[in-house]
């Protein structure tokens, strides 16, 4: 896959890295020189250039790309900018870092597809997240083993957890699923709400629109997820 990171800060840097080691063509950007250089072998691509000048933006090659992380950590003014621009050029997926509660419900009133806050959450994190089709969360507990959320492979719709042959097809372990259902709110819109569904059994049914919670290694993880 594309991506256009913007911020080579600690965030964007280490998740640039990382996104780059999985195979991915990665164009880091920054106003900064000096960062520029320090990463131009470890990224696929590094540019030193402002990502709030639309002129020098539209250059980039947006059509072509997957996905856009504004990774900005300190100028909540640029990231804003950078942000609403990238919004206006109705890139595939934009995702921006939140610094505080203001800047969120500002980039929420933009439409960004996600927020990252990268003080709870680690470039690791990310980069399975968006590496990996059907990762919803994951937490990784060494360099070899994580505990993630996925969606519910369409081929395994209807099927309990002993059908599904999970165990023995993978050498996953199901710890348990997570229903995703609509609710009405007072005012009369829908919100999604999950659900855990307590520890999970071998008679527990899957179902398309849930996720499943599983632990085992990464490579078993990547084998499971690239069969879907």
């Amino acid at each position: 896959m594309k991506y256009i990171v913007v911020g080579l800060g600690s965030f964007g840097a280490s998740l640039s890295e990382k996104l780059t080691e999985q195979g991915n063509e990665v164009i880091g950007i920054d106003t900064n020189m000096n960062r520029v250089d320090n990463y131009k072998e470890r990224i696929s691509h590094t540019i030193c250039m402002d990502a709030t000048d639309e002129f020098t933006v539209s250059g980039l090659p947006l059509d072509d790309t997957d996905m856009v992380i504004v990774a900005i950590g300190e100028d909540k003014g640029a990231s804003v900018m950078a942000t609403a621009l990238f919004k206006n050029f109705q890139v595939k997926r934009l995702i921006s870092r939140s610094i505080d509660e203001l800047h969120e419900k500002v980039l929420h009133a933009i439409g960004v597809d996600e927020i990252v806050h990268p003080e709870e959450e680690s470039a690791e994190r990310w980069a399975k997240k968006l590496c990996l089709k059907g990762v919803v969360d994951s937490f990784e507990l060494n360099d070899d083993y994580s505990i993630v959320e996925v969606n519910v492979p369409i081929k395994l719709h209807g099927k309990t957890i002993r059908e599904s042959n999970i165990r023995e097809q993978y050498n996953l372990l199901v710890l348990t699923t997570i229903a995703n259902t609509e609710e009405r709110t007072i005012v009369g819109k829908t919100r999604n709400v999950t659900k855990v569904k307590g520890v999970a059994n071998p008679n527990s049914e899957l179902n398309k629109d849930d996720i499943i919670v599983v632990y085992g290694s990464n490579k078993d993880i990547k084998r499971f997820l690239k069969e879907d």
